[in-house]
């Protein structure tokens, strides 16, 4: 009778093991990484697309699904990853798509195959992760769903899927030559750059009204009897057709408003700038649309373009609703630089904008809480829930606008079309304003309400070990960079996963890197002693213990400047256990959330201050953790962190084909 017993119970146990795994599928895909012309902003322009597609083809799967893409380079002169943002790579570190840390780039015309496993459903994104190719539009959305059987715990009618970007006209290519350059050329936002770029080689004639405030036509009548007075620049007296050319937006001010402009040497003259509307300084993009120097709402907004296009590549995203129902808006981030703000509804202030409830963050569960707009940074993601709860005869704006930077982009907009009205029909009232750029308390009191869904897992109460990492912005050798503990990291030819799965020597820099800084450093102020030193050093992490990372913020090269930056952990996900302002010390620990802090695997800190993070290293690998601020990168903003890499098991030989692992392959040293 035991006997028997035993037998059914482990026959039961067979059967649902053989049910889940014939739930589970591969889903394979066959892409090509290219070069392709696109308008995205409806200006036409070189970007990389995947089987000729921009942005990439959206993968859909289930939990528990295997991922196979077979991905051909076929850009002719560099190398390619794809880096799968948010997945933990668990058993495939060799997948997780980081050049020179998990693999070896793809050489033009050579395939590699990506296979591993979605685990977690949620909102995921992938996007290139060599040089800056992220920039230059290589990237996509990744949607897991729960497994069959399974449910999310909140309901809804329907969903959409928004993809967030910033596009330059700029290549990237001018990008990080200017980047590493002495002297430094920031890219700063999009496509005022260009314009920049244009001053500064050739800088415009600038008016000087003597002391006299004026207006727009006032000061037209101006030029002409105080032309002899204008300030000569290079010798060339001003010129009257020029002042009120393409780019008189540039140097004039408002009327009425003197602008001494931050491009201008203080020894130059104060301008005036004109009424005439500013081309946009930026490109925000919605699903890899958006529209340059124009404005869906111009009809709205005074002084604004009107776009007259009609390419379908940067044609308005509509999100067609029903009323009274109840929609998913799956969200991500993929910029470059911007950090975004999303609200849906109109400015009018006697109307009611449309309330969302947030449900995931980064493919975790949170509980559940209502927000009229949501900031978020590059690399995060969430799901909010929208009931179209508003008068049905309308049509409504969704607006995506610039945070923690003086804008100098226009808002992205979309139509959100309540049916059966026509989707051609616009909002009657201009698009909802974002809070001021650096209304941080509004982005902190956003930040702060994100709390673990009940019954989610819980952080270990102490942690093995804890990490200090300062983010300061330095110079080597007079080149600016980006540093971590006064080291900015330079990556080595050979992959750090190879290096250390093989122990092969000299590899990469040996040593373990600081993991604090000086307790008499003042982050409030700018660094007295501003030269950094570069390092492909990692820290080396006990396999399976706990660890507690302090991001602390400081002050820039310039007075009064602090920036928010958005990090990312690969392979992980990690718990947000606090934020302060000014810098971390002893007693903040006691401030440390452990009953709910929410999971992340991107988190942001804020201008002169400090965020605390705890995870598990139980992810046998190699991972980065940096800034995903794609410039900052770029410029050194990031650490390495290995873990158990000798449970790692045998790494694919296309990951390893070059540095010191591809000459060991050729020789056949390598096992």
């Amino acid at each position: 009778m035991a006997t028997s017993s035993l037998l059914l119970i482990a026959s039961c146990i067979i059967s649902v093991l053989l049910q889940a795994a014939s739930a589970s599928k591969t889903r394979h895909f066959k892409w090509e990484v290219g070069y392709i012309y696109a308008s995205p902003d409806c200006n036409e322009k070189i970007l990389m697309g995947i089987n000729g597609q921009f942005p990439g083809p959206t993968i859909r799967a289930k939990a528990g699904d295997t991922i196979h893409v077979e991905l051909k380079n076929t850009l002719h002169t560099e190398g390619v990853v794809i880096h799968w943002h948010g997945i933990r790579q668990l058993g495939t570190p060799w997948a997780d798509g980081t050049a020179s840390i998990s693999q070896c780039a793809i050489d033009p015309e050579e395939t590699f195959v990506y296979r591993f496993r979605v685990e977690k459903a949620g909102t995921y994104f992938y996007h290139g992760h060599y040089g800056m190719q992220r920039a230059a539009g290589l990237y996509g959305s990744l949607i897991v769903d729960a497994a069959d059987g399974e449910a999310e715990p909140f309901r809804y009618d329907g969903e959409f899927n928004l993809l967030l970007s910033d596009w330059y006209h700029q290549s990237i290519y001018d990008q990080t030559v200017g980047l590493s350059s002495k002297p430094f050329r920031w890219i700063g936002e999009p496509q005022v750059n260009n314009a920049l770029a244009t001053y500064r080689r050739n800088p415009p004639p600038v008016i000087r009204v003597l002391g006299i405030e004026t207006t727009k036509s006032k000061l037209k009548k101006i030029v002409g009897p105080h032309k002899q007075q204008a300030v000569r620049y290079r010798d060339s007296p001003i010129n009257q057709k020029r002042l009120w050319g393409p780019l008189s937006w540039f140097w004039l001010s408002p009327p009425t408003e003197q602008l001494t402009s931050p491009f201008l040497r203080q020894e130059e003259p104060i301008a005036y700038r004109t009424h005439q509307t500013p081309p946009a300084s930026s490109t925000l993009l919605i699903n890899g649309r958006g529209q340059y120097n124009c404005s869906l709402a111009a009809h709205l907004i005074e002084g604004s373009n009107a776009c007259e296009s009609t390419s379908k590549d940067c044609a308005p995203v509509v999100l067609r609703v029903l009323p009274n129902k109840t929609y998913r808006l799956r969200i991500a981030s993929t910029t470059s630089l911007s950090s975004l703000n999303l609200a849906i509804g109109v400015s009018k202030p006697s109307l009611a904008n449309h309330k969302m409830v947030v449900v995931e963050a980064d493919g975790n569960h949170v509980e559940p809480f209502m927000v009229d707009d949501i900031d978020i940074y590059s690399g995060e993601s969430y799901s909010v829930l929208l009931t179209t709860d508003q008068n049905p005869s309308s049509n409504y704006w969704l607006s995506i606008g610039v945070r923690g930077r003086k804008p100098k982009t226009s808002p992205a907009l979309a139509i959100v079309n309540y049916r059966p009205n026509s989707p051609s029909k616009l909002p009657e009232s201009s698009p909802p304003i974002a809070p001021e750029w650096n209304d941080y308390n509004h982005s902190k009191s956003f930040s702060y309400r994100i709390l673990a869904r009940r019954g989610a897992p819980k952080p270990p109460q102490r942690a093995d070990r804890r990490i200090v990492l300062l983010n300061t912005q330095n110079k080597i050798d007079g080149y600016t960079k980006w540093s971590i503990n006064n080291i900015s990291l330079a990556l080595p030819p050979t992959p750090y996963l190879g290096s250390m799965r093989y122990r092969l020597k000299n590899a990469f820099d040996a040593g373990t890197p600081p993991e604090n800084f000086p307790s008499s450093y003042d982050v409030m102020r700018p660094p007295t002693n501003p030269n950094s030193t570069q390092s492909s050093n990692a820290y080396v992490i006990r396999f399976n213990s706990t660890v507690d990372v302090i991001l602390q913020n400081a002050n820039a090269l310039a007075v009064n400047v602090s920036e928010i930056h958005p990090w990312h952990l690969h392979g992980h996900d990690f718990w947000v256990l606090g934020y302060g302002d000014g810098r971390f010390d002893e007693k903040d620990v006691a401030r440390f959330n452990l009953k709910n802090p929410p999971l992340r695997n991107t988190v942001v800190i804020f201008p002169y201050g400090w965020t605390a993070i705890r995870f598990v290293a139980d992810n046998p690998g190699v991972w980065a953790f940096h800034c995903h601020i794609e410039p900052h990168l770029h410029m050194g903003m990031g650490v390495i962190f290995a873990e158990g890499v000798e449970h790692v098991g045998k790494i694919p030989k296309e990951a390893l084909l070059c540095g010191m692992t591809g000459k060991m392959l050729m020789d056949n040293h390598l096992p």
